[in-house]
């Protein structure tokens, strides 16, 4: 047996792939609980901890930097270890850290636990979507489980922002904590789980530094831009850095016998496509609850009315999500992902026209729009990319897509951050990153033509 050889099977039994489905479901549901139950606590924590829209900031682009920067490395690191351990390794890690979330007595000390659960999450992400691929090898078979493991999010995303509202009524402390029952029960499921196939490939060690630190000072960057302006030093420094090491990494990458990321993923038209869509997603999807949850609370909503609103947009994507397989099968993938991104953009589009005067249920109205977006757009485009690459790189393949999927949200908060913080005020400014966001979500339309079209005569795609 050769070094790249699987060294253990990849075949479950019916019962191992309906605890693999439900761990992957609840570890994905912690991870997007955390990132859009924090919106509505913002205000609360700024009253508690202090700090001003850049220390908020910080609050939601600590997760999202180090959810960004490491989930190249975790994807890599889900393949070198097997799913299995490696999801287990991150819900734990996400466990612990959001604990020390929840009784952080200062604003810098909660920003580092971010960090802490943005790197656990890294790893909760790829080997979640690499357990399913494993598990369910037939691609009819994987479509509909994707749906149902991207019903965790749409639950998350669902119940996040109400969620959060009543909780931030006794604490904002809570929200974290309320990540623990969830990630406990992920371990339990996980010891039904049997082994997961991993690899036995070299350390990429150059790859894996220059790849972190490329990712996070480019994030960085764009937050501080925020705060300092293009022109300041430390955002010239960062940008620098990010450059720098973004092409030492595509070098080494290009040289080394065993790379993190192997470039010729890249040669697929259906990877470039997902990825491409996967950051246009973001933007606007992620962007969005964080310039309108603070315009809504400055209009006089409190932290529940601020949640309630976002409901209707999140139970419409709730109820679409199980429906989207079936509808894929008869239409195919192509025109399902097109409509979901241009549905997005058509809401952002009227959401940012909306005047300030406008009641919030007219506001609900509208997001529904973007909610029913979401799910046609996410579910399909993993199938399809896990579909395009072999069994050994679901994991980097996963971490490529979530890598673009969260450096978009992370530089979503920081631009749209800035665009509030300018002279013409919060109003302006969530006017502005909204259309900025719907500008670049109808541009992901437009690339969706690329993907492959899965036909009603064949399992494959063309």
């Amino acid at each position: 047996m050769t070094s790249s050889e699987t060294t253990t099977t990849m075949t479950r039994p019916a019962t191992g792939a309906v605890a693999t489905l439900a761990a992957a479901l609840l570890g994905f549901f912690v991870v997007t609980l955390d990132a859009v139950i924090v919106n509505v606590a913002l205000p609360a924590i700024r009253a508690d901890l202090g700090g001003g829209i850049t220390g908020l900031q910080w609050v939601v682009d600590g997760y999202t930097l180090l959810f960004a920067a490491f989930l190249l490395s975790a994807g890599s690191l889900t393949d070198r270890i097997g799913a299995k351990r490696a999801f287990g390794l991150g819900v734990g890690m996400f466990v612990l850290s959001s604990l020390a979330c929840g009784v952080a007595p200062a604003l810098p000390a909660l920003v580092v636990c971010r960090f802490l659960q943005g790197a656990a999450a890294a790893l909760v992400m790829p080997s979640s979507m690499a357990l399913i691929g494993q598990a369910f090898p037939d691609p009819a078979r994987r479509a509909r489980a994707v749906a149902v493991w991207a019903m965790g999010g749409a639950v998350a995303s669902s119940v996040g922002p109400v969620l959060g509202g009543v909780l931030t009524l006794a604490s904002w402390r809570w929200i974290f904590l309320i990540n623990l029952p969830a990630g406990a029960v992920a371990l339990a499921l996980l010891a039904r789980v049997a082994p997961s196939a991993h690899h036995r490939v070299p350390f990429d060690r150059y790859g894996q530094v220059t790849g972190v630190v490329a990712m996070a000072a480019l994030v960085y960057g764009a937050i501080e831009a925020g705060r300092g302006g293009l022109t300041a030093p430390q955002v010239v420094a960062a940008f620098a850095l990010a450059n720098a090491s973004m092409t030492a990494f595509v070098l080494v990458e290009r040289r080394v016998a065993a790379p993190m990321l192997p470039l010729d993923l890249f040669r697929s038209r259906t990877v470039v496509t997902a990825v491409l869509i996967g950051f246009a997603f973001m933007v606007g999807y992620y962007g969005m609850p964080f310039v309108v949850s603070l315009l809504l609370q400055q209009n006089g909503l409190s932290a529940v009315q601020t949640g309630t609103v976002f409901l209707p947009m999140m139970l419409a994507g709730l109820v679409l999500t199980p429906l989207v397989p079936r509808l894929t099968e008869r239409v195919s993938t192509r025109p399902v992902v097109t409509a979901g991104l241009v549905l997005m953009a058509a809401g952002l589009v009227v959401l940012a026209l909306l005047p300030a005067t406008t009641p919030g249920w007219v506001t609900a109205a509208v997001m529904v729009l973007v909610g029913l977006g979401g799910p046609a757009v996410i579910p399909p485009v993993i199938t399809v990319l896990l579909g395009a690459v072999g069994p050994a790189r679901t994991g980097t393949a996963s971490g490529v897509l979530n890598t673009s999927r969260q450096l978009g949200g992370a530089l979503a908060v920081a631009v749209f951050g800035a665009l509030l913080n300018a002279p013409a005020g919060l109003a302006a400014g969530t006017r502005v990153s909204l259309l900025l966001a719907a500008g670049v979500t109808a541009a992901a339309a437009f690339a969706a033509v690329a993907l492959p079209v899965r036909t009603r005569s064949t399992k494959g795609f063309r």
